[in-house]
């Protein structure tokens, strides 16, 4: 028994109830102590838009309860909207901003300057947008690309909601699924998905009962659990707006560039893949054009040398987290340029080497990331990127250039979906 084990069992959060974390559990179970009761669901399949209203035959108290589902939590019941919540990645910090929730956030995984600076940078132009990271506590205390996070700090925290993937935690340092179930039991519930990225294979306990969404779709399971579902689908629509403008206008397939999407570091440079599934391409993909990889074997751990990169030769190369984040591209670009080899890349020599999105996005920085590619990729049909400097806010794009309405996106964001 761990250290913990003398804590009592009972949570102490009543506001929020979990329900169907166990395949085939089919209890709300989120408050041990209290006399359980019979769920709609275990199975962990919310409906389309990802929760339902409670009924009221539990007498008033339960008059307004409601339910979100998302796998690999399961279903989960809330009787109050969450006002205090765990966030440990940028996807749900723009997601909890775009419904309106942004307040509630009380940390993210990584230092709250670095990821703040990236949702800063896209909500520039968005008129009221922000995010207040001031006070957000890190939860990673990892070094050296090891993840640590301190369960007692998520006790510390004491938040309604878990916007975090439970398997991802279940892969931490020092975590298993019992530490998982634990806080889930003790302090409240999880409600994440982040394996959807590039749907990559969840740790082995969560397999059965995973399943990968695209962007749009986790989008509406966490508007559930807000009670935002027409704030979510409004700007969604501006999204599927966003589409259709690019996709209609798109020149014939032998006229697209071939695309690289890599980070590089220190005289390396380490590929994505931009045709495989998962949001993590969700700014690229609408673009249909042909990824540079395709005959490639890549992984995580494939990394290229100068020469290797020289003999795919993109045309264009997407550089990850290029905006107000770690990497400066533009110094990245000069450095390649005065090097004997990288210097003859096709997109080195016709300046096509880009700063590109972070591939952990959530619905306001798709649509920033949507925008963006489409002037790097095409601009005789877009209209031409403007350039980046690093460390600067998404750049300022003429009105009569934009691929969406900025003004419609802040007013939706404060909450007006007419």
């Amino acid at each position: 028994m761990d250290q913990d084990a003398d804590r009592p069992v009972g949570t102490r959060r009543d506001a929020i109830r979990y329900a169907g974390a166990v395949a085939g559990a089919g209890l709300l179970a989120g408050c041990s102590g209290r006399e359980a009761a019979p769920s709609g669901s275990g199975d962990g399949h919310g409906s389309a838009g990802g929760g339902s209203s409670g009924d009221s035959s539990d007498g008033d108290a339960n008059a307004d309860s409601y339910t979100a589902a998302m796998a690999p939590a399961g279903e989960v019941s809330f009787d109050a909207v969450p006002e205090d919540v765990m966030v440990y990645s940028l996807l749900y910090a723009d997601l909890a901003v775009a419904l309106g929730h942004g307040d509630a956030v009380n940390s993210l995984g990584f230092d709250a300057d670095a990821g703040g600076n990236t949702l800063d940078a896209y909500y520039a132009a968005l008129d009221g947008v922000s995010f207040d990271r001031e006070g957000l506590t890190q939860l990673n205390a990892g070094s050296g690309g090891g993840i640590s996070v301190d369960r007692e700090l998520l006790y510390e925290l004491d938040s309604d909601l878990h916007l975090a993937d439970p398997a991802l935690f279940a892969s931490f340092d020092g975590w298993d699924e019992d530490d998982v179930t634990e806080i889930r039991d003790r302090v409240g519930p999880w409600f994440g998905n982040v394996y959807s990225r590039r749907h990559a294979e969840p740790p082995e306990p969560y397999r059965d009962r995973y399943e990968y969404y695209a962007l749009p779709e986790i989008g509406e399971r966490v508007a559930a659990a807000f009670r935002e579902e027409e704030r979510f689908a409004a700007l969604d629509a501006v999204r599927e707006d966003l589409v259709e403008t690019i996709r209609s206008d798109l020149p014939p397939e032998s006229e697209r560039p071939t695309v690289a999407a890599l980070i590089y570091m220190d005289g390396t440079y380490y590929p994505s893949r931009t045709d495989e599934p998962g949001f993590a391409n969700a700014h690229v993909r609408p673009f249909e054009v042909p990824d540079a990889f395709a005959a490639e074997e890549v992984t995580y751990e494939t990394a290229y040398d100068h020469e290797q990169l020289l003999e795919v030769d993109p045309d264009v190369i997407l550089h990850q987290y290029g905006i107000a984040s770690y990497y400066d591209v533009g110094a990245i670009r000069e450095e390649l340029s005065d090097h004997p080899v990288a210097g003859e890349l096709a997109a080195i020599a016709n300046d096509r080497f880009y700063p590109s999105g972070d591939p952990v996005q959530g619905p306001i920085m798709n649509l920033f990331q949507l925008e963006m590619t489409a002037k790097q990729l095409f601009p005789d049909r877009f209209g031409e990127w403007p350039g980046y400097e690093h460390g600067d806010d998404y750049p300022e794009i003429p009105a009569d250039e934009r691929l969406f309405d900025r003004d419609e996106v802040a007013s939706i964001v404060a909450g007006g979906t007419e």
